[in-house]
């Protein structure tokens, strides 16, 4: 008689799990580990562009003064760069950033003078108008189905257009407004939007011959200024959200494929409009640290502003196509920026050479990620 039964499965208890195992579950090592993470390139980075200025600059550039001057320029940088991580990993682009800057700016400098709202509220107003112009571009976005690099782009020369007009007319013809250092306010406000902090802690390190002081006792750097305070803390909540929460897995997942995240249940819709609103309100921030620091703003603050920041997250790891980056590495390589661009300064070479060597390092830093994520990964 004719066996006519079909082979059946192994139903083993070892044949089951080996079936249900899902290679994220697997053990990896340390090294592996390491290698995954998207910031490494910009931490390789930034230990290469530490050991050349070490070895060529003058060693005052490593002092606490030298260390702050590189990084006050970082930390603007760095907060435009963050928020422009966050919507890469989210699959999109926004090149308007850097006149959003100046358009802020120049929404800022008008609540203050032409209507005499206290900071606080001119603070707040400025957040919310930077937030519907962001909302606006991502549902332009969204709805039009055009690319980002489209839309942004647009509005970069619509921005910028509107802030030449708006300070024209606001100061009747000057393309900057001055009288904007918010006196005669709120202390505390202005602490934690301007000037510099810490200032208790850097007298007392002076006082115990900790750091440098003048031979009157006081100390050659006051204190950290509130730009990079807002610089670290938005870099520490940016990776917090993005490893720790639901709303990061849904981050990564919109810009790694839109259509399966949907399916998923993943609002992509809400996130990437969030996000378009997120670099706006980033941009409104560094617009009102700049302003109310020097007291004025104009039509050319944020110039290439938004090519800078993404810059910054490509050399942190970001992928152009989305769904891979991480925040810490745009901190990075805002922190790789300022040193470049202070950096040479301390040097015997020409501080023109500062473009050729940012964009070595974007080349490199894109070719060593790639490189690494292939091998870590397999891909050909």
């Amino acid at each position: 008689m004719v066996n006519t039964t079909q082979p059946t499965a192994d139903l083993s208890p070892a044949s089951a799990v080996k079936a249900l195992q899902d290679e994220r579950l697997k053990e990896v090592s340390l090294l592996t580990k390491i290698m995954r993470r998207p910031e490494l390139g910009a931490l390789a980075g930034l230990v290469l562009v530490a050991i050349f200025f070490l070895s060529t600059a003058d060693a005052s550039m490593f002092s606490l003064a030298g260390v702050m001057n590189i990084l006050s320029p970082a930390a603007q940088l760095g907060i435009l760069a963050i928020a422009a991580a966050l919507l890469m990993i989210g699959g999109e682009f926004d090149l308007s950033i850097g006149s959003m800057v100046a358009f802020t700016g120049l929404v800022f400098g008008c609540f203050i003078t032409l209507t005499g709202w206290p900071l606080l509220l001119a603070i707040a107003a400025t957040f919310v108008v930077a937030a519907v112009l962001g909302g606006l571009n991502g549902q332009i976005v969204i709805r039009t189905r055009l690319p980002s690099f489209i839309v942004t782009l647009a509005f970069l020369f619509i921005l910028r257009g509107l802030s030449l007009v708006g300070l024209k007319w606001a100061t009747g013809g000057s393309t900057q407004m001055r009288g904007l250092g918010g006196e005669g306010e709120s202390d505390l406000v202005r602490e934690i939007f301007s000037g510099t902090a810490l200032e208790g802690l850097f007298s007392w390190l002076a006082a115990h011959d900790l750091i440098a002081k003048f031979p009157n006792g006081t100390p050659t750097v006051a204190g950290v200024p509130v730009s990079i305070l807002w610089f670290v803390g938005f870099a520490l909540v940016a990776t917090w959200i993005l490893l720790r929460t639901r709303a990061g897995n849904w981050i990564f997942a919109a810009g790694g494929d839109a259509n399966a995240a949907r399916n998923s249940g993943v609002p992509v819709d809400r996130v990437k409009t969030g996000l378009f609103m997120l670099t706006a309100c980033a941009a409104a921030l560094v617009a009102i640290l700049t302003v109310l620091d020097a007291g004025s703003t104009d039509a050319r603050r944020g110039f290439q502003k938004e090519f800078e920041a993404i810059i910054a997250a490509v050399i942190g790891g970001c992928l152009l196509t989305g769904g891979y980056g991480s925040a810490i590495g745009a901190f990075f390589g805002a922190i790789i920026f300022g040193m470049v661009s202070i950096g040479l300064t301390y040097t015997r070479f020409d501080s023109d050479w500062f473009q050729v060597f940012l964009g070595a390092m974007l080349l490199l830093a894109v070719l060593f990620n790639n490189f690494i994520r292939r091998k870590v990964t397999g891909e050909r």
